[in-house]
């Protein structure tokens, strides 16, 4: 009996639940309670993963140069897309060349539309002189044209092209509509036309008879009537050339003759050229040629 109470007592066997692993797997996990991550709502993983995969596509649009365009769609969509393209001013010019120089596809902005762009644009068409470009939202785009007005011709070889009263080419594009505009022909008739076209403008019932302003070596012109007769200008003293010019059409019906030149080159004298017919005539009839020249060349 006491040996056995010597013998050191063993302690009691704690019984084991059989659901402690159940409850283990219900436990808070040991890095929600470290540092900041304990603060962390539960929804931040899946707004993390949401952010994560936003960042990825507009890293994407960016690195494939399509942010206009999905930012074009997303303003649109939100009430600034095109509703009307109002067009005033124009009368050459095509709508169709104007619509195209606007470059507006379709979902496009008006928030986002650059005009300044669009306006150069315009601005590089034949007939624009001015334009404007305007934007009134939310969706209508104003577009005034100031066109060019066309002037007279200007012929060099074969080439006739439409000029204003600068000089300066409006287009190599030339139809019926524009024959009756004064067509000058030579280099550097375009930039000397305007004076010579104010001159005839002052003489209205020689004007509407010149079919043709020619330079001669850039120093003097040559008039081309409606009926062939060529009429030879001085260098100086033109508008008392033009007058004198008047005068004998009015008194005697000169350029009504039958006659191919009228030169007025020499101040005191007026020198008239009959065609062959009219020259064989007189020559039959045995009357004088007082004033007919010899068959020559321009100088």
């Amino acid at each position: 009996m006491k040996r056995r109470q010597d013998e050191p007592r063993q302690a009691p066997a704690k019984a084991v639940s059989r659901r402690s692993g159940v409850a283990r797997l219900h436990q808070r996990p040991v890095w929600r309670s470290a540092g900041f991550l304990a603060f962390l709502p539960r929804w931040a993983g899946r707004a993390g993963a949401a952010g994560f995969l936003a960042a990825t596509g507009l890293y994407g649009i960016v690195l494939g140069g399509h942010t206009l365009a999905v930012a074009d769609t997303v303003t649109a969509a939100a009430g600034f897309s095109f509703e009307a393209i109002k067009l005033s001013g124009q009368r050459e010019t095509d709508e169709f060349q104007i619509l195209e120089a606007l470059e507006i596809r379709d979902g496009s902005s008006l928030l986002l539309f650059d005009a300044q762009a669009a306006r150069d644009r315009l601005a590089r068409i034949a007939w624009v002189k001015n334009v404007s470009v305007q934007k009134f939202y939310p969706g209508t785009l104003q577009v005034t044209v100031e066109e060019r007005e066309p002037f007279a011709l200007w012929q060099r070889g074969q080439i006739i092209s439409i000029i204003d009263a600068d000089g300066r080419v409006i287009t190599d594009d030339v139809d019926e509509r524009y024959a009756n505009l004064l067509l000058l022909v030579g280099h550097g008739a375009q930039e000397r036309g305007k004076a010579m076209a104010d001159m005839l403008d002052a003489m209205p019932s020689l004007r509407s008879r010149v079919r043709a302003a020619v330079l001669i070596a850039d120093r003097r012109w040559n008039l081309v009537l409606e009926n062939g007769i060529t009429v030879r200008l001085p260098e100086e003293g033109v508008d008392a050339a033009l007058s004198e010019l008047v005068r004998l059409d009015d008194d005697s019906g000169l350029l009504s003759r039958d006659i191919v030149a009228v030169d007025l080159r020499l101040a005191d004298r007026v020198v008239v050229r009959l065609t062959k017919d009219a020259a064989l005539r007189r020559q039959t009839s045995g009357q004088p040629r007082h004033g007919a020249d010899k068959n020559g060349k321009d100088t």
